[in-house]
């Protein structure tokens, strides 16, 4: 029993959130962690932020480097993305595809599914990219700090929405983890929420709020068009909670 408890304890699931959020080369779980995964939402925006504590690091490098702010804001999310292998910019495309490509629940989910991208999606991908890249740039010259806030705090919102929504497919990636319990969801969102306002101070409370309206626009949209929500669902909620917290910090922390 202490042996179970051990395997599907804190430290295991906090790995277990690296191995769903990340594609780094990892070292295998323990045999059935696989099975809790909705119990290692907690450790979401933990994860959230060691990705954006080594994107902005690799922005200040280039920085240091004597590269202009621009490229050092493309180096961070170029950083980003190689960490996390691009799954939420996926998972925006395929949302934007589907809930606007298709005119049924059936068919926004096969769109969702498809492995193409059609207009909807590299819209979505080039807006919303756009708008990090900008406030980035306009970020990078200063603290790390919101960067680390916005990585950790948009991972904090998934495990609301996931908590939130039914599952709209019997199968694929947030199935596969489950529903978690509400205080498993309410701890991941209050440790994003800590951490935005540890990094942030008083701008915090602005970036939690864009985030939560953000999170809340998204999850009614899924809702409406698809039933619930995916694992398509939860990369965008990340990208475009993610965009928005970074503009509030643009606005205010600069």
């Amino acid at each position: 029993m202490e042996k179970n408890d051990a395997a599907h304890g804190p430290l295991v699931q906090l790995w277990l959130a690296a191995v769903l959020l990340t594609r780094l080369p990892l070292p295998h779980l323990p045999r059935g962690a696989f099975a809790h995964g909705a119990r290692a939402v907690w450790a979401y925006p933990v994860v959230g932020a060691g990705i954006g504590l080594v994107g902005a690091v690799a922005g200040q490098l280039a920085l240091l480097l004597g590269m202009p702010t621009g490229v050092a804001a493309g180096i961070t999310l170029a950083v980003m993305m190689m960490l996390t292998g691009a799954m939420h910019e996926d998972g925006l495309a395929d949302v934007f595809d589907g809930f606007w490509g298709g005119t049924t629940p059936a068919r926004r989910l096969e769109i969702m599914r498809d492995s193409q991208i059609g207009t909807y999606g590299v819209l979505a991908l080039l807006m919303v990219t756009l708008l990090r890249w900008s406030a980035l740039a306009a970020l990078l010259s200063g603290p790390i700090a919101p960067v680390i806030a916005a990585a950790a705090l948009s991972r904090g919102m998934m495990p609301a929405v996931m908590a939130r929504l039914v599952q709209a497919r019997s199968n694929g990636l947030a199935q596969s983890v489950g529903r978690p319990p509400v205080p498993l969801a309410v701890l991941g969102f209050g440790l994003g929420a800590l951490i935005a306002l540890i990094s942030l101070g008083s701008a915090g409370g602005v970036a939690i709020i864009a985030a939560i309206a953000m999170t809340t626009a998204v999850a009614a949209t899924a809702k409406r068009k698809i039933g619930g929500q995916t694992g398509d669902v939860l990369g965008a909620t990340q990208q475009l909670s993610e965009a928005a917290i970074l503009i509030c910090c643009a606005a205010f922390v600069t």
